[in-house]
């Protein structure tokens, strides 16, 4: 039976006024060996998101086939932190099937879609944002330089700057933190060949950002998930799920995959060290603006896209024209030996 009218009949939804939303897939199935550290290291995630960055941001987490005593801490932290979403999936659904849950109907200018294992520092969101307008045809910003990603899904930028001394290969502004990214994935050290140089871009105003962009932590233009496939991913993780929903989408859309030049966040992996504690201590909280949305939107063009991901990556591809390439960029012989191997 029911008895009277609902209050909410004929209610109209309140604008979105944030300009930000982060989502964070989580898959902590229990909390022994691999994962003991796991809950610790996501707690920093999440605080250090909210004490470092400069807009009033939304967080989504989505908790992927976690147990329920993590599931019950989940909680616990939507509540301390006041967090706007939380999703639960009791059978894990996938690292990027997760992303969708909250993707699909988030209103944001900006998305960025993070591990749950990444520390944010001071810096990150503003330095982000920067990129975007410096850059206007930035698609997707990583806010970690990560070596060797000049040539992934970067032939526009490569294309469009092939004449121009804008793009160049520049001296690595923070080499200690791209070694700590390479010990964050399994790397004992990091060979000076990895951090040397990498190839840049300069805006007219002088901002400086790297070429191509890690997928571990990124923020994107909303628009460019209208080009990602339609139905689900049947990969858990890796396969080719997050090149297809996430990093192809950026270039069919036009835009560039760019980071930003210095190193704002750390992707810590499963083991919690004292750097990491440290660093999180030292976090300063950040008093919140409101920042316009006069960032450019991005034009998808289907002749640009044919020309420069696959008939110039197929060129570009042919070691003689990328040593040559390389050579006309500003690498010596010997740095060019490192960038083709």
């Amino acid at each position: 039976m029911r008895i009277g009218n609902n209050p909410s009949n004929h209610e109209i939804v309140k604008p979105n006024t944030a300009l930000h939303r982060v989502i964070i897939p989580v898959y902590i199935p229990h909390e022994n060996d691999y994962f003991k550290d796991a809950f610790q290291i996501f707690e920093y995630c999440v605080s250090s998101i909210l004490k470092t960055s400069t807009t009033h941001l939304k967080i989504s987490i989505i908790s992927n086939g976690c147990s329920n005593e993590v599931n019950d801490k989940l909680l616990v932290l939507y509540k301390k932190y006041d967090i706007d979403e939380l999703i639960v999936e009791n059978e894990g659904i996938g690292k990027i099937n997760s992303v969708l849950k909250a993707l699909r109907t988030a209103e944001e200018r900006f998305i960025t879609i993070t591990d749950a294992d990444v520390l944010f520092i001071n810096g990150w969101e503003e330095n982000v944002l920067k990129v975007f307008k410096e850059f206007p045809k930035a698609g997707a910003v990583c806010p970690t330089p990560v070596f060797r990603k000049h040539f992934q899904l970067t032939s526009n930028i490569w294309f469009n700057y092939l004449f121009s001394k804008k793009l160049a290969f520049t001296k690595v502004k923070n080499p200690e933190a791209m070694t700590k990214f390479a010990n964050s994935i399994g790397w004992p050290w990091l060979d000076e060949k990895y951090k040397d140089v990498y190839a840049t871009i300069t805006s007219k105003n002088g901002i400086v950002a790297m070429v191509g962009c890690s997928h571990f932590v990124a923020t994107y233009k909303r628009e460019v998930f209208t080009e990602m496939p339609v139905g689900n991913t049947e990969f858990k993780i890796r396969g080719n799920s997050e090149y297809l929903y996430t990093d192809v989408p950026v270039i069919k859309k036009g835009g560039y995959r760019l980071s930003t030049e210095d190193n704002y966040t750390y992707h810590m992996g499963n083991v919690l060290e004292d750097w990491m504690t440290e660093k999180y201590h030292h976090l300063i909280t950040v008093e919140k603006i409101e920042v316009e949305n006069e960032f450019q939107l991005l034009k998808k063009s289907w002749i640009s896209y044919k020309l420069t991901h696959q008939i110039f990556t197929y060129l570009i591809a042919k070691p003689w024209l990328k040593q040559a390439l390389f050579k006309f960029k500003g690498l010596t012989k010997e740095q060019c030996k490192h960038f083709l191997a």
